[in-house]
């Protein structure tokens, strides 16, 4: 039997997470997060996941570096992190963005490193 339950999530209650993502809604094999007024800084040291994620630029602007090319990233814009790539981001100016990603980042701690 499968579950046929819906769900709406309130971004305003919604839990954060240790990198400052808000966690939205999820579902078994996909969640998404939100990305609020995230500050320039510097490149990160590159990292890759267990899972892959799209995404879309709502504000702002941020470069994507990822497997050694460069996406620049501004709004309207979306894009795709498959599963095991290495990848960083660098905000160039307060960047808003939502993501999704399969399976669902927040289980078990996979995106909080």
């Amino acid at each position: 039997m499968s579950d046929t339950s819906v769900k709406k999530i309130d971004s305003t209650h919604s839990p954060k997470g240790k990198l400052g993502q808000k966690y939205l809604a999820s579902g078994k094999s996909l969640s998404m997060r939100l990305w609020e007024d995230e500050q320039p800084s510097e490149d990160k040291e590159p990292s890759s996941r267990d899972y892959e994620t799209v995404g879309y630029v709502i504000n702002g602007r941020a470069e994507l570096h990822i497997e050694g090319q460069m996406i620049l990233l501004e709004p309207g814009s979306s894009w795709v992190v498959p599963k095991g790539a290495s990848h960083t981001y660098k905000i160039l100016e307060p960047f808003t963005a939502v993501e999704a990603t399969s399976p669902p980042a927040q289980v078990h701690g996979r995106d909080e490193n």
